[in-house]
């Protein structure tokens, strides 16, 4: 059964391959990015979350069948915009979003990781976002920027964790899972990737077991996966999708 679905992220990388492959099942994809997309908004401002929920209000008046949040950012000139919209602006979708979510049969909501979110970081940052307190995490941010794409990705994955087994969510019959990808082929990582310091810094935080990089089809395969699967038992599950770096990083971690 076709479903509408909304996707944010959705003008590149691993969230358009997932926008395509849903299209091509014949679900309706309701897209959101600064560009390119059905609805155009900065995720990392207020105005632009505000903007999201009001067109996704208008566009999906009866309601969204599944939510992904894989709109993000890592910029390390940019550390306060990479908090805002990789965990306030992903927060922000999901909360806003499920009283669409509600109107469904059958609701489902993913949230984008990384295996970036393992890594050690400032913690102090990752407490700050999840107490909700978005001005003082983003001077967090602005003081101490090396880290705050994995840090923004810790929260976040605290986050999933933490909420997705409430009662506003499982308990309302949403069920709301994460994926974790490893280092993916995308236009945020091309320029890394061409950078031989950067390739040999990569190999040691995420070192893999598979030869070569994913591509965004790849990632895309698994959330389309969770965006319409029908059993009703899968619930806060981070799936890391990274070519064994979970594994080798923390082999004993069950």
């Amino acid at each position: 059964m076709a479903r509408t679905i909304l996707i944010t992220g959705a003008a590149s990388g691993i969230c358009k391959a997932t926008a395509e492959l849903c299209r091509a099942a014949g679900d309706t994809v309701i897209s959101v990015d600064i560009r390119d997309a059905d609805i155009i908004a900065d995720l990392s401002t207020g105005e632009g979350r505000a903007t999201m929920l009001r067109e996704a209000e208008r566009l999906a008046p009866n309601g969204l069948d599944a939510v992904l949040a894989g709109a993000g950012l890592s910029r390390a000139d940019m550390p306060r915009e990479t908090v805002a919209v990789n965990y306030f602006g992903a927060v922000a979708t999901l909360e806003g979003l499920r009283p669409l979510l509600l109107k469904s049969a059958r609701p489902r909501a993913v949230v984008i990781c990384s295996t970036a979110a393992i890594l050690p970081g400032n913690d102090l940052l990752v407490e700050t976002c999840l107490a909700g307190d978005e001005a003082a995490a983003l001077a967090i941010a602005g003081d101490a920027p090396r880290s705050v794409y994995p840090d923004s990705k810790r929260a976040i994955s605290k986050w999933l964790r933490r909420t997705a087994g409430s009662r506003e969510w499982a308990g309302s019959g949403i069920l709301l899972n994460g994926v974790g990808p490893g280092v993916v082929e995308t236009a945020m990582t091309a320029p890394m990737l061409k950078q031989p310091e950067m390739v040999e810094m990569i190999k040691k935080s995420n070192p893999m077991a598979v030869e070569g990089y994913a591509q965004p089809e790849e990632i895309a395969e698994l959330l389309v996966f969770l965006l319409g699967f029908t059993n009703h038992y899968m619930v806060g599950q981070l799936i890391f999708i990274d070519g064994g770096t979970d594994i080798i990083m923390r082999p004993e971690q069950v």
